[in-house]
């Protein structure tokens, strides 16, 4: 029997969980591949009432994985299970300590609530015995047999059973928002105007800040100002401006978008500025940033109680949002363009019950 090689299960993996899928760091990494290179080793396979331990993961080395023979992988699948085992031959991928992060991340986190990896009932949870296995479709999409095209059609046939419509839609998303990418970005105003900004990440973020954003949390919208990188004016709209009595300098440190939403109120005590950064590479809104834009806030003219701070990602699976969450400032907001109708309140202030923020 052919089995897939680490590298080859690991591109298969980063098909079958695209971005944007929760965890998907722990069930794409070189660690899951190698999991599911023993599994499929060992036999270890829906049905099959085979069962593996993560530190036999750890004690698979490169020269064992090089013997296929039926007979030399039965002998190391019963003997790598037993306690004080010893690779006959080569170096252990793992330290046995490794066998933690095997089980809780890769396979507690990652594998199991998608059901890619199932877990053995009944057993003590002190048990030394071997407690999991590949499901049984799982295990199909990495037929060595399997031509690209079969691949792909199994895959989406297997995400679409495994996967919440939630998260199937979060991958949509990101998807379209790659897709984009890759030519010049139409950005349509809630006014009906459309702008065009140049390919890349960042314009697909802006746009989605402006077009699915706004209208979702904003009463009455409307685009204030909007840059690009390099510092170049998308729109400015002066008219609403003057209007509002707002002085806007571009030789200040402006955000890459500024909202404003008009509220209901004719009086404006409803009014809001939405000071937007849009994160592609880096650039939150932390402490010094949002302290800045309040300066500049105050110096164009606005009223710090009609302030808003708002820092947007692709996902929150991103390197960007994992890098950048630690310093986005309290007192703002962050958005996620795979996750259009929620929204992360950074909320300062004193404490409250949980009870009174429901």
């Amino acid at each position: 029997m052919t089995i897939l090689s680490v590298e080859q299960i690991q591109v298969r993996l980063q098909v079958v969980f695209p971005e944007g899928t929760e965890q998907r760091t722990y069930i794409t990494r070189e660690m899951a591949a190698k999991t599911v290179f023993v599994c499929l080793y060992a036999n270890a396979i829906e049905g099959l009432d085979r069962w593996i331990r993560p530190n036999q993961v750890c004690r698979m080395t490169e020269a064992q994985s090089a013997i296929m023979g039926d007979a030399e992988r039965e002998k190391w699948y019963v003997a790598s299970g037993k306690n004080g085992f010893v690779p006959p031959v080569g170096v252990p991928w793992f330290a046995d300590t490794t066998r933690e992060p095997i089980r809780d991340e890769t396979i507690g986190d990652g594998f199991l609530p998608v059901r890619a990896i199932i877990e053995r009932q009944g057993i003590p949870t002190t048990s030394s015995k071997g407690r999991y296995a590949l499901e049984e479709g799982f295990a199909a999409l990495f037929a060595a047999s399997l031509s690209t095209d079969d691949f792909n059609v199994l895959a989406a046939a297997w995400r679409a059973n495994h996967l919440t419509k939630t998260a199937l839609a979060r991958q949509a998303l990101i998807a379209g928002g790659a897709l984009s990418a890759g030519g010049a970005v139409q950005v349509q105003f809630p006014n009906g105007e459309t702008r065009a900004l140049s390919a890349g990440p960042s314009s697909v973020i802006a746009k989605a800040v402006i077009e699915q954003f706004a209208t979702r949390f904003l009463k009455k919208p409307h685009v204030l100002w909007l840059s690009e990188s390099g510092n170049k004016v998308v729109a400015r709209d002066e008219r609403l401006a003057a209007t509002l009595g707002i002085v806007i300098d571009p030789s200040k440190a402006l955000p890459d978008i500024i909202l404003v939403d008009l509220g209901d109120d004719a009086g404006g005590s409803d009014l809001l500025v939405v000071f937007a950064e849009v994160v592609a590479t880096d650039g939150p809104i932390n402490r010094q940033r949002k302290d800045a834009l309040t300066v500049v806030a105050r110096d164009a003219g606005f009223e710090e109680e009609h302030l808003a701070f708002l820092t947007t990602f692709m996902d929150r699976s991103t390197s960007q949002f994992k890098k950048a969450i630690v310093e986005i400032a309290w007192g703002s907001y962050v958005w996620l363009v795979s996750e259009p109708d929620h929204i992360i309140d950074m909320r300062n202030g004193t404490a409250k019950k949980l009870s009174e923020l429901k």
